[in-house]
C-alpha cells in the first residue's frame, strides 16, 4: 500500500458528513488539506480539530454552484498548489416528491451541486493532474446512481451522472497515472436526510430506524483504502452498503 504522507488533498463539502470524516482521516495519514465549503464556522472548527495532526490546513469559502467564482478561485489557488488528491464530496438530495409534483428549486439545487459543481471544480484540477501525470480523484456517487427508486427521480439522475462522469474522466485520462474512483454508498446517516427533508429532523430520523446504517467514517475508511492502493491498481467503482441492505428496495429493519 502507498503512503499518503506529505500529499496535498482538496476536499469539497468538507464542513460535514463524508467530506469532514475524510478530511480527518487524511490528516491522520499526514496529508495536507484544503477544505472547501460554504459554512465558515464549520470549516474553522474542523481546521482547529485538525491542527493536532501537524499538517498544513487551508480553507476556501466557496459555493461550487457558482461557475465563475469557482473557476477564478481554484485557478488562483492552483498557481501555488499542486493537488494530489481531489475528494468531490459536496452533494445533496432535496425533496422526496414524485416528478409531477417536484420543485424546480429542488431540481436546480441538486443538478447545480451534484453535477455542475463537481464539473466546475474538477476541470482545472484535472488539467493540472494530467500535466503532472499523477493524482487521485474520488467522486462521491450513490446506489441511487445505479438503481432508481420511487420519488428519487432527479436525485437519482444526478448520481447516475456522477457515475457516468467518473467513467468519462477515466477514459479521457487514459495514458496517464491519474486514477478516478466513484464511491457509491447505500443508506448512510449524515445530514443527508435532514437536507432532503428540508430540515425536518423527525422525518430524517425515521429513515434510519430499525437498522444500523453506514456512517461517514465507514466511507472515509474506504476512501483511504482506495487512495493507498498500489500505483498500478485503480479501483474505479465501489458500491458500499450496510449489511442489512441489499439494494434500495431490500433493507431488513428490525421491528
Amino acid at each position: 500500500m502507498q503512503s499518503l504522507k506529505g500529499k496535498q488533498a482538496l476536499v469539497t463539502g468538507a464542513s460535514a458528513g463524508i467530506g469532514r470524516a475524510t478530511a480527518l482521516q487524511l490528516a491522520q495519514e499526514g496529508v495536507n488539506l484544503t477544505l472547501v465549503a460554504r459554512r465558515e464556522n464549520k470549516l474553522n472548527e474542523l481546521k482547529k480539530e485538525l491542527e493536532k495532526f501537524n499538517v498544513k490546513i487551508d480553507i476556501i469559502l466557496l459555493d461550487i454552484r457558482n461557475r465563475d467564482k469557482t473557476f477564478s478561485t481554484i485557478s488562483e489557488y492552483l498557481k501555488n498548489k499542486d493537488v494530489d488528491i481531489l475528494i468531490n464530496s459536496a452533494g445533496l438530495a432535496s425533496g422526496v416528491d414524485p416528478i409531477y409534483a417536484g420543485s424546480y428549486d429542488d431540481w436546480d439545487k441538486m443538478i447545480d451541486t451534484n453535477i455542475k459543481g463537481l464539473l466546475y471544480i474538477s476541470k482545472p484540477i484535472i488539467e493540472q493532474m494530467k500535466k503532472r501525470n499523477t493524482g487521485d480523484i474520488i467522486n462521491l456517487g450513490s446506489i441511487a446512481g445505479i438503481m432508481t427508486y420511487p420519488n428519487g427521480n432527479v436525485y437519482c439522475a444526478t448520481k447516475s451522472a456522477v457515475h457516468s462522469i467518473s467513467e468519462g474522466m477515466n477514459i479521457d485520462l487514459q495514458g496517464t497515472m491519474v486514477r478516478v474512483s466513484n464511491i457509491a454508498p447505500g443508506a448512510i446517516e449524515t445530514e443527508f436526510s435532514i437536507v432532503r427533508y428540508h430540515g425536518d429532523t423527525e422525518k430524517a430520523k425515521k429513515v434510519y430506524e430499525g437498522y444500523t446504517p453506514l456512517s461517514a467514517e465507514d466511507i472515509a475508511d474506504l476512501i483511504i483504502y482506495v487512495l493507498k492502493a498500489p500505483a498500478h491498481v485503480s479501483i474505479q467503482h465501489a458500491l458500499i452498503m450496510p449489511t442489512v441492505q441489499r439494494n434500495p428496495y431490500i433493507l431488513n429493519r428490525q421491528q
